[in-house]
């Protein structure tokens, strides 16, 4: 987590990247839309007996949520571009006051820049041409959340993205989208940088979600709040201070280690914060 934290700052400072960072081509296969998901009773959480968890995953327990709608992939820098096209950081109606207030005279993401009529991303100490595949990445919740009303969608809960990314075809609980097994291959971890959103199909949950793990951190619309029964664990400070004024995200980024994450993980960031490696999926309203 620490090296992950040192990643992104090295991005903050404007550092050359030591991995060397770099995309490529994406998959084919068509991720517009969203996956429907039945309302009802889903279980949520860490299940006991199944390694180390943190004291805000513990424990796995039933939530009741209504039918729901959610993104296929995470919003792309093409999808997010048509919303700064749209003057989408000027138009005061798709912000809310503290969003507003936050974001100052920002006109895109903290880390594009306009030159010649061409977008362009900084990319650690390199300015590149914006890639249209990438997930958008480096904005924060305010920003995710004027994006979802500009597109007449919403951030889903984190109840939401976690039933969408751990239910399987029978409709039970599984560790990852793909299934209960930890294995290579399946997610951007641990590597060198983000990749497009059509990579990685071998990862997708059963309902057809793509990258839930990996790739970029999620933004959700939950506050960060302990589960039912929640006690903390003898590192009092990770959780318990932060409850109430967080806001949940979900599903690790291409930094984050395969070993620490899993579809029940939760991290949990103040809703300005966009210098860490996180972006987000909408879902239907």
């Amino acid at each position: 987590m620490h090296a992950e934290a040192f990643h992104y700052t090295r991005q903050t400072l404007g550092y050359p990247d030591p991995l060397e960072s770099g995309s490529s081509t994406g998959g084919e296969d068509d991720l517009r839309g969203d996956a429907e998901i039945a309302g009802g009773t889903h279980m949520i959480g860490a299940l006991r007996r199944t390694g180390f968890h943190f004291d805000n995953e513990k424990w796995m327990h039933a939530v009741e949520v209504e039918p729901f709608r959610i993104a296929k992939a995470p919003v792309t820098n093409a999808e997010f571009l048509e919303f700064v096209r749209e003057s989408g950081y000027g138009r005061r109606e798709w912000w809310s006051h503290d969003g507003w207030a936050s974001k100052g005279e920002a006109q895109g993401p903290r880390y594009w820049r306009k030159r010649d009529g061409e977008w362009l991303d900084r990319r650690f100490s390199a300015w590149v041409p914006l890639d249209p595949e990438l997930p958008v990445m480096h904005v924060d919740w305010h920003e995710a959340k004027a994006y979802c009303r500009y597109a007449k969608r919403r951030l889903p809960s984190e109840a939401e993205w976690e039933i969408a990314a751990s239910l399987d075809a029978a409709g039970a609980k599984r560790r990852y989208p793909w299934g209960d097994a930890s294995e290579a291959g399946r997610a951007n971890l641990g590597g060198s940088g983000r990749v497009p959103v059509g990579r990685f199909a071998a990862g997708d949950s059963a309902l057809g979600c793509r990258q839930m793990i990996g790739n970029v951190w999620e933004w959700t619309s939950s506050a960060f709040e302990p589960y039912p029964g929640f006690v903390a664990d003898p590192y009092r400070e990770y959780s318990e201070p932060w409850f109430g004024t967080h806001k949940v995200l979900r599903g690790g980024s291409f930094s984050t280690p395969g070993r620490l994450v899993a579809s029940s993980w939760r991290n949990f960031y103040l809703p300005d914060r966009g210098d860490v490696f996180a972006g987000f999926r909408t879902a239907a309203p």
